[in-house]
């Protein structure tokens, strides 16, 4: 498999040789009843820095419990997973709080803003969370807003902005602690299609600039502005390749 590499017992390489991501055997298994089941079923996985990884499947295929696994939303059931060089299973709750804060940022379909708080109160949130002070709070949400396009919409809430424009917001406040990986949960699900291609490249413009980002996605023309597809079936990685056909 692609990326794939043993490491060392403590697997500290990771970081040094430039790995966001690492899995080795990452499983879930969920019981229903008198049924067990296995959604992620043994995943051997590397994501190196910089990367933009679209990962695809049909429903069931375990794309976004390996989704909420590596986002540190979830715990497995076996397997080991390490993030920039740390394992994640050796990591207090505390500090599993401060990596979800700090070191992902979040896009998800359905925005996750504030209705009533500014554009620039709901990218300062995060900040708070991580006890910076007001004056740089507001640097950092403004810069980073500019960085999306909505310098002019700072003030405005939620419900006066248009959905592509919430999902700038969003994706202004994922970037705000400026994260080792930005995982995106089909970003442009609730979008129309000139919006969804504005949000795509504005994506593909961060990893070019050097984010590292997983999107998940089951549109192939979305994929398609990646630089990697992995397609899972069955919580197992079916393929994993080198997107040739890159859009951008």
């Amino acid at each position: 498999m692609r990326n794939r590499g043993r490491r060392g017992q403590n697997g500290s390489n990771s970081e040094t040789n430039g790995v966001v991501i690492h899995t080795e055997g990452l499983r879930k298994y969920y019981i229903l009843g008198a049924e067990t089941v296995r959604a992620v079923r043994g995943v051997d996985l590397e994501v190196k820095r910089g990367e933009f990884v679209a990962i695809m499947g049909p429903s069931g295929s375990g794309k976004s419990t390996f989704m909420n696994l590596i986002g540190c939303l979830d715990t497995p059931t076996g397997g080991d997973y390490w993030l920039n060089g740390r394992k994640v299973s050796e990591l207090s709750d505390d500090q599993l709080a401060r990596v979800r804060n700090r070191d992902i940022g979040f896009v998800f379909q359905t925005f996750n803003l504030l209705p009533r708080a500014t554009a620039l109160h709901n990218v300062e949130l995060p900040l708070i969370y991580a006890g910076m002070s007001s004056r740089e709070r507001r640097k950092r949400a403004e810069e980073k807003l500019t960085l999306v396009g909505l310098a002019d919409r700072m003030d405005h809430r939620p419900p006066e902005l248009s959905g592509g424009q919430r999902q700038r917001v969003a994706i202004a406040r994922a970037l705000v602690n400026d994260p080792a990986l930005l995982l995106a949960d089909e970003p442009t699900g609730n979008l129309d299609s000139r919006t969804t291609m504005e949000i795509v490249e504005m994506l593909a413009a961060l990893n070019q600039a050097g984010q590292t980002i997983v999107l998940v996605t089951h549109e192939s023309d979305i994929a398609a502005w990646a630089s990697r597809q992995i397609h899972l079936n069955d919580g197992l990685v079916e393929r994993d390749f080198e997107n040739e056909g890159k859009v951008n």
